[in-house]
C-alpha cells in the first residue's frame, strides 16, 4: 500500500468517526493534554518493534525551514504542491486551515505484518488539541463524502474505513487512529481497553518519560525491544534470510536503542542511545586522541578516523567462534593473506594498535589527474618493527607480481624517507614514518602532501571545526565529510560520464554543508552517537 493512499486521506476521513451529535458532545469539552510520547504510546500495541514520536511544536519545525538553498525550496515546495493537488484539492480541504488547529503531537507505530505477508502494518496516533476545530473539520468533511464512507463497530467503538479499503481509522478519547488495516485498528481499540501496551513494556516508561536532550526537537524514534526489532526489519525485506542464532545472541546484548532529531543553528542535530545488558561482555573505552587528523590537508573531502584497530579485530574473531558463517568467512581471509605469506592476525593486523586516519583527498595531479582525488592513511602503532616487515613484503610483492612494471625507488623528502611504487606514468602509491610511530600510505603525488605536514590542516579548517565542535570531545573518533567540495567532484564525474545528477537531487545536495558523526560512552552500559548534518541557511 502506497504512502499517499495511507497517510492523505487519514486524517480527514477518521474524524467522521464522530460525528452527529454524539460527537458534538465529545468534542465540545477541551482536550485533556496527553501530548507526551508515554501518553500516546498507551494506545499502541506492545508488539510494536519501532516507533516515531513527531512534536507538533510549530517553533520548532520553523527552525527547520530557516536552512535550505532556493533551489532546495523549491523541491519541497514542488513536492507539497503535488502532495495538496492530489489529495487535499480533491477534497477541497487545506491542510493549514482545516487540520492544522486541531492536530497534535503525534506517533508512527510499526507493528508485525499480518499472516502470510511481509509488509509491516503501519499504525498512526494523533492527538486531538482542538476538538472544535475537529468538529468543523468532520461536519465539512461529512458534507462531501455523500456517505461513500464504510462503518463497522468493535467492542463498542465505531470504526471508519474508506471507500478504497485503504485506510481504518477510529477515536479514542483524545486520540485519533489510523492504519491502512483494520486489524491494527481494533488491536489499538483492545490495547485502550487495557491489553499490553508499548508504554507498559519493561523499561518503557523511564525510556519514554525522558525525551532526549536536542534543541527544537521535532522527533524521537524508539525501538525499546532492539533484538526484535532488527529481526522484524530483516524480515521484512525481500527474500530475508532468518537471522542466524549466534548473530541474535549478540543483537540480544542491546536492549533498547532511543534517537532524538533537533533543530540546531548549524543544521539538523541526531543523538542516539544504545542500552546494553550490563551481563554483556563489556568493551575498554578508549578514547581517540584525534592527532592524526592534523596529517590530513584542509581540503580533505572525507576522513573516518579512530584506534586501536587491533582490538575490534580481535572481537571480530572472538564472536566469529559462535557463528559459522562469521568463522568461515575468517578463515578465507586468512587463506588468502597465507597465500601472498602473510599471517593476517599478526602481519596486517596485530600492529595497528594506535589512533588512525583514512581520509580522501582532492588532487588533480598524476595518476590522479582523471579522479580528482586519491586517498592517504595514517596509522600510529607500538609496534614499528613488525608495521616495517609488513610493509616492506608489500613492496616486494608488487614488483614482482607486476611483471617489473612496477619500480620500487626511495627518495628524501625533508628528511623523511619516501618509498614509492613507480610506473611509467608516474608514483601510483608512497609510504613513509612521519615519526618513529606514525607510517603513511598515500596514493600519486598526495604522498608530497601528507610527508610535509600540511598547512593549513583539517583539524584548522573552518568547515572541521564548525561541524564537529558542537559535538562531544572525548570519543571514539569521527565520521566527517565536506559536502561542498564533494559535490564539486560529483558534478565532475557526471560530466565525464554523461550521466547528470537529476536535477532535485542535485538542488538537496547542494543544501547540505557536510555531516559529522561521532560517538562515545557515557556510561559502562550506554553508548551515545552524535550527528550532525550541517545545513545551508536560507538565503
Amino acid at each position: 500500500m502506497s504512502g499517499k493512499k495511507f497517510l492523505l486521506p487519514a486524517i480527514g476521513a477518521a474524524v467522521l468517526v464522530a460525528g452527529g451529535t454524539a460527537a458534538y458532545l465529545y468534542f465540545k469539552g477541551p482536550a485533556k493534554g496527553g501530548m507526551a510520547p508515554l501518553a500516546i504510546a498507551k494506545v499502541v500495541p506492545d508488539d510494536a518493534y519501532l516507533a516515531t514520536y513527531f512534536s507538533s511544536d510549530l517553533r520548532a519545525w520553523a527552525k527547520l525551514k530557516e536552512f535550505g538553498t532556493p533551489e532546495a525550496q523549491q523541491v519541497f515546495d514542488k513536492g507539497l504542491k503535488e502532495f495538496e493537488q492530489q489529495v487535499l484539492t480533491k477534497s477541497n480541504i487545506d491542510f493549514e486551515k482545516d487540520i492544522r488547529p486541531w492536530m497534535g503531537d503525534a506517533m508512527m507505530a510499526v507493528l508485525p505484518a499480518e499472516a502470510g505477508s511481509e509488509t509491516p502494518n503501519l499504525l498512526m496516533v494523533v492527538t486531538i488539541r482542538d476538538k472544535v476545530s475537529a468538529l468543523n473539520f468532520a461536519a465539512k468533511l461529512a458534507s462531501q463524502s455523500g456517505g461513500k464512507g464504510k462503518e463497522s463497530d468493535y467492542k463498542g467503538n465505531k470504526i471508519f474505513g474508506s471507500q478504497d479499503n485503504s485506510t481504518y481509522s477510529t477515536v479514542l478519547n483524545d486520540y485519533l487512529v489510523i492504519a491502512p488495516e483494520q486489524n491494527a485498528v481494533q488491536q489499538a481499540i483492545d490495547t485502550a481497553k487495557g491489553e499490553p501496551s508499548l508504554a507498559s513494556k519493561p523499561g518503557a516508561e523511564a525510556i519514554l518519560s525522558k525525551p532526549v536532550d536536542v534543541q527544537n526537537a521535532i522527533a524521537h524514534v524508539y525501538l525499546l525491544d532492539y533484538a526484535t526489532a532488527i529481526q522484524q526489519i530483516a524480515n521484512s525485506s525481500p527474500n530475508a534470510t532468518p537471522l542466524p542464532p549466534a548473530t541474535m545472541q549478540q543483537l540480544k546484548q542491546v536492549k533498547s536503542l532511543v534517537a532524538g532529531i533537533g533543530v540546531e543553528e548549524t543544521g539538523l542535530r541526531i543523538k542516539a542511545f544504545a542500552t546494553v545488558d550490563p551481563q554483556a561482555p563489556k568493551a575498554e573505552y578508549k578514547p581517540t586522541p584525534g592527532k592524526v587528523i592534523a596529517q590530513f590537508p584542509a581540503d580533505t573531502l572525507a576522513l573516518v578516523n579512530g584506534a586501536n584497530i587491533n582490538y575490534y579485530w580481535s572481537q571480530v574473531v572472538k564472536q566469529a567462534e559462535t557463528n559459522p558463517d562469521s568463522q568461515q568467512a575468517i578463515d578465507t581471509m586468512r587463506q588468502s593473506a597465507k597465500s601472498a605469506d602473510f599471517d593476517l592476525d599478526k602481519d596486517i593486523f596485530g600492529w595497528m594498535d594506535g589512533e588512525f586516519g583514512i581520509g580522501l583527498v582532492p588532487s588533480d595531479r598524476g595518476i590522479l589527474a582523471q579522479t580528482g582525488f586519491g586517498g592517504v592513511m595514517v596509522i600510529d602503532t607500538s609496534d614499528r618493527k613488525t608495521a616495517e616487515a609488513t610493509i616492506s613484503k608489500l613492496d616486494t610483492l608488487a614488483k614482482s607480481s607486476s611483471n617489473n612494471s612496477i619500480a620500487i625507488q626511495e627518495r628524501d623528502l625533508q628528511g623523511k624517507k619516501i618509498t614509492e611504487w613507480k610506473t611509467p606514468y608516474g608514483a601510483v602509491l608512497g609510504h613513509g614514518w612521519l615519526d618513529n610511530d606514525s607510517i603513511f600510505v598515500a596514493l600519486g603525488p598526495l604522498v608530497d602532501v601528507v610527508a610535509n605536514k600540511p598547512n593549513p590542516s583539517l583539524d584548522s579548517s573552518d568547515p572541521f571545526k564548525g561541524m564537529t565542535g558542537v559535538l562531544p570531545k572525548n570519543n571514539l573518533g569521527y565520521f566527517y565529510v565536506d559536502m561542498d567540495k564533494t559535490m564539486t567532484l560529483v558534478n565532475r564525474f557526471a560530466t565525464m560520464t554523461q550521466t547528470p545528477v537529476p536535477p532535485e537531487y542535485t538542488a538537496v545536495l547542494n543544501s547540505i554543508r557536510g555531516l559529522a558523526v561521532t560517538s562515545t560512552q557515557p556510561e559502562p552500559t550506554t553508548g551515545q552517537v552524535d550527528m550532525l548534518l550541517a545545513l545551508k541557511k536560507a538565503k
